[in-house]
């Protein structure tokens, strides 16, 4: 059998989506990935095939910088960086804006490009990444039955009344203004209108037959993969989903680091893992505050700086390790706290090795994701842009004392992530779905 997985130019959605692909792999199957040449390194490091497609402008191997990016995708990728600096709601309204150009890329183009593809690897089951919208209309128009992967928060499938763009819910830490709510909503409404004439209008080009969407935001594939923990999703919206199968975590598997494991082994004090990912590393500003809150604790720290230069981040205490890249899925499973943005892969990966979490939502649906950790108490959130020193080192200081009963429901919650892959859960479910005609 072969499978087929279609995925963005962008690491931190390929690591994910490759990650499930390896179920296939270790069944002795073939593996294709469809993706952009940024990521054909780590195509090459899974050991599957490659075919080109070209999602998007943009691209991220890794870290993202904007002098990297094509022109007028560097200036974009700076107004995205400056609207975190402003808050979460101008973050919101100019991911809404930028929506239509992000998220339905040249999308008949890319449909027929998908359907090449199709017909020239001819999987037996597809797995693609719900947010290549120009690829699922590739695969719906031509009757292809495929697996739907939602890589973020839940809430990136709006479901009944929702409007894609809008959080469901935020960590309480955040008090937006009421008049800035609405007006948020009624841009992602408008938004939500004119993404879906475009889906329509271009669903109509590839197939005239095609039953039109009301909402192509909820639009989904044959089967809806979830890439996150059903114990940390609200029960009453779970009722609300179309038919689903919660992944829990698809966590790779990394080389060894001699290193990182040199580090790991030279002292037995507490370990705090800090990462804001492959895009939100630029906020240096936030990791100089998280770092002045950390040398005040007795832990040692690893911190990855991505697009930050370290030089800004103060004294580097002698015992931290600080680099621009580190193997995030190894130091959690020695970390004792991490601090994040509250990226889906930090969140999974750190639930797994039962690790609670300090979250600095930046933007999309981070806001609802720590919402869900505040809730369970498996995590502690603060504003990024107002969090002082002082209440970073309190947070931090709180979620290293995890006891009771979140700490017990969070170590379940990781046993159960750990008895039964995300790979595996997904190899599962898709392999139910019929094969190809």
């Amino acid at each position: 059998m072969t499978l087929l997985i279609i995925s963005p130019d962008y690491a931190s959605h390929l690591y994910p989506l490759a990650t499930l692909g390896t179920a296939w792999a270790q069944a002795g199957e073939r593996v294709v990935v469809a993706t952009g040449p940024a990521t054909a390194d780590i195509v090459t490091a899974f050991g599957f095939e490659r075919e080109n497609l070209q999602l998007g402008r943009g691209s991220n191997p890794g870290t993202i910088r904007a002098e990297q990016q094509p022109v007028g995708e560097d200036d974009a990728l700076r107004g995205f960086f400056d609207a975190t600096r402003r808050g979460m709601v101008d973050v919101l309204r100019f991911q809404a804006k930028a929506r239509s150009s992000d998220l339905l890329y040249n999308p008949v183009e890319i449909a027929r490009e998908v359907q090449r593809i199709v017909a020239k690897v001819r999987p037996d089951q597809i797995i693609v990444d719900h947010l290549a919208f120009s690829a699922r209309l590739g695969l719906l128009s031509a009757g292809v039955p495929h697996a739907d992967v939602v890589l973020g928060h839940p809430s990136a499938l709006p479901v009944e009344t929702e409007v894609y763009g809008y959080p469901p819910s935020w960590p309480a830490v955040f008090a937006p203004d009421a008049t800035e709510l609405t007006l948020l909503e009624l841009q992602c409404e408008a938004v939500r209108d004119s993404f879906t004439r475009q889906w329509n209008d271009a669903l109509h080009k590839l197939d005239p037959q095609a039953t039109p969407s009301r909402d192509a935001f909820q639009e989904c594939g044959d089967v809806l993969l979830l890439n996150y923990p059903a114990e940390l999703h609200a029960p009453e919206r779970t009722k609300a989903l179309p038919p689903h199968v919660f992944l829990g975590s698809a966590v790779r598997t990394e080389a060894v680091d001699p290193e990182v494991e040199a580090w790991l082994a030279a002292d037995s004090l507490p370990v705090v893992y800090v990462s804001f990912g492959s895009f939100l590393s630029v906020r240096g500003d936030v990791l100089t505050r998280v770092a002045a809150a950390l040398r005040g604790l007795p832990v040692r720290v690893a911190l990855a700086v991505g697009a930050t230069d370290p030089t800004v981040l103060g004294p580097i205490p002698d015992s931290w390790l600080v680099r621009g890249f580190l193997p995030q899925v190894r130091l959690l499973q020695d970390a004792a706290l991490a601090v994040t943005h509250g990226g889906n892969n930090s969140v999974t990966e750190a639930m797994r090795e039962g690790v609670p979490l300090v979250v600095l939502p930046f933007s999309t649906d981070q806001f609802a994701g720590a919402a869900a950790l505040d809730d369970a108490g498996f995590g502690t959130s603060l504003p990024p842009n107002t969090a002082t020193v002082l209440d970073l080192r309190e947070a931090c200081e709180r979620m290293l004392r995890l006891t009771g009963s979140a700490r017990t429901h969070l170590d379940l919650l990781a046993v159960s992530l750990t008895l039964q892959s995300g790979a595996s859960r997904a190899y599962a479910a898709v392999t139910r779905v019929p094969a190809r005609g």
